[in-house]
């Protein structure tokens, strides 16, 4: 008789999304980016503390950089290093991905606003879009549609019976 496999594999790599993102904004080109990250950023994001709800991406000295994204030390894994959860992350991005992306952020007046964050085998790795903010009668439209998504939907439902 064979041994069962005690270890269960979770199929949802991701930390952490920015809900509000599709909901303040048009998100209309993404991109996929590494993290540069320190040890005990690296066991909180394992335990699944991380908040990218309010951070975004700025272009510096053609270099991009994670700004306001919170992961809060862990008491065991953080003892003995000075833990800045609001700290600059740097994003690993090749040069002609950040040349593509400041032409844009200068040029056609994008922001760049985080996605999610997720395990990519062993890398961090965090998905990011090119934005434009909405006003108030797009985010109007846009529940207007969903709402007639959803009523469409129990109408469906309701005609097949």
């Amino acid at each position: 008789m064979a041994k069962k496999n005690s270890k269960s594999k979770n199929n949802d790599n991701t930390i952490a999304r920015n809900k509000r993102a599709s909901h303040e904004y048009h998100l209309e080109e993404r991109f996929e980016a590494g993290l540069e990250l320190q040890g005990w950023e690296v066991k909180t994001l394992r335990a699944g503390k991380a908040n990218i709800a309010d951070s975004y991406i700025f272009l510096k000295n053609g270099e991009a950089w994670l700004l306001n994204a919170t992961f809060p030390p862990l008491i065991a894994a953080s003892s003995h290093v000075v833990c800045d959860p609001l700290r600059y992350r740097k994003l690993l991005l090749k040069r002609r991905e950040l040349d593509n992306l400041v032409g844009k952020v200068e040029r056609q007046g994008y922001s760049i606003i985080p996605v999610s964050l997720y395990w990519k085998k062993a890398w961090v790795k965090i998905s990011f879009a090119l934005a434009k903010g909405k006003q108030d009668h797009d985010k109007r439209n846009d529940v207007k549609d969903r709402e007639w998504k959803v009523q469409k939907e129990r109408m469906m439902k309701h005609d097949a019976r």
